[in-house]
């Protein structure tokens, strides 16, 4: 028991003194961990993002502008369950589900445009703690470990002195949804409690800000996916649209049927009858449990010029946006 209490004192006191001297490389001071709440608190109230600037109100006039506050959306995302015929990201009316729109930066520019990459792989967030109890935090975080133990991007605290670009979490508005890539001053990630707050599903919103769009857009997608126009719902045909190669790209992988990015067979469907049928046999599609080996290597290939050989920052990157996130 003893070599333990010492063991377990030995733990802290490095991470206390790694917290201490860290000099994050992506401009960012880490929170010291003996500060009290008191002295988070007071810093946090001045870090306190504006009015976001995408936040669901002034997208495109050409989508159901109405849809993701109707009233009705809301409940039943509320009552959404797992066995439903949809997915809950479908609720939201928005294009292809899950992307906000907007009036600056048209649907149409995508994965290539290097304008929609965030500086230095370097990613403000703010965890609007009117809408998330601490369990909803650490879902958010967990998700957020996830890119940090795998990929070199890198999340930190929103600071209003030095942050004109953010993300800000909230879950005030129907749905599961997000903007593709960096937008400015500010974006949100709207994650609807109960129903949106699962791992995967958090991880595809935040890859969305990241910068990409759902796989079974990309230009060759017919090579693999066969899909049932018969079996859309009128009026969702939209969303099974393809890009070109000029807007997107697949970084010379092949078509990955396993992505988080993927639509799940019977998305948006009107009768229960597969929208999507891989032509590969055997093969499922659509899981949102978390990045797949080429979703990683995709955001790898992106950031590459901006992250600069950045290893993955592990868990312990995430230890400032913890304690900023659970005291906001």
């Amino acid at each position: 028991m003893k070599l333990i209490n010492i063991l377990t004192s030995f733990i802290v006191i490095i991470l206390i003194l790694f917290l201490n001297s860290s000099t994050c490389n992506y401009g960012v001071t880490a929170f010291n961990s003996h500060r009290s709440k008191l002295q988070l608190d007071e810093q946090l109230r001045k870090s306190v993002p504006p009015k976001v600037h995408y936040s669901g109100k002034n997208y495109d006039s050409s989508y159901n502008s109405d849809e993701i506050c109707k009233f009705n959306i809301i409940i039943r995302v509320n009552e959404w369950s797992t066995d439903d015929i949809e997915n809950v990201w479908e609720l939201s009316g928005l294009f292809e589900g899950d992307i906000m729109p907007n009036s600056d930066s048209k649907i149409r520019n995508g994965l290539v445009d290097e304008a929609m990459r965030w500086p230095n792989g370097s990613i403000p967030v703010y965890i609007d703690r009117d809408n998330f109890d601490e369990d909803d935090v650490e879902s958010i975080m967990g998700a957020i470990d996830e890119f940090h133990e795998k990929t070199c991007l890198v999340f930190h605290p929103y600071d209003n002195k030095t942050d004109k670009n953010y993300v800000i979490f909230r879950g005030n508005q129907a749905g599961c949804w997000s903007s593709v890539g960096k937008q400015n001053e500010g974006q949100v990630i709207n994650l609807q409690n109960p129903g949106c707050l699962s791992h995967g599903t958090i991880v595809h919103e935040i890859l969305h800000a990241v910068g990409f769009y759902h796989q079974q857009s990309t230009y060759d997608r017919d090579q693999f996916v066969k899909i049932n126009w018969e079996n859309i719902k009128p009026g969702r045909e939209h969303n099974f649209n393809k890009y070109d190669n000029r807007t997107v790209t697949n970084y010379k992988t092949e078509y990955d049927y396993n992505s988080v990015m993927h639509y799940s067979k019977k998305a948006f469907s009107q009768n229960g009858n597969e929208t999507i049928t891989p032509l590969k046999p055997g093969v499922e599609i659509g899981q949102r449990k978390s990045m797949s080996k080429k979703d990683l290597f995709k955001v790898r290939m992106m950031y590459k010029d901006h992250c600069k050989g950045r290893k993955p920052q592990g868990v312990i990157a995430s230890v400032p946006l913890r304690i900023t996130s659970l005291l906001s």
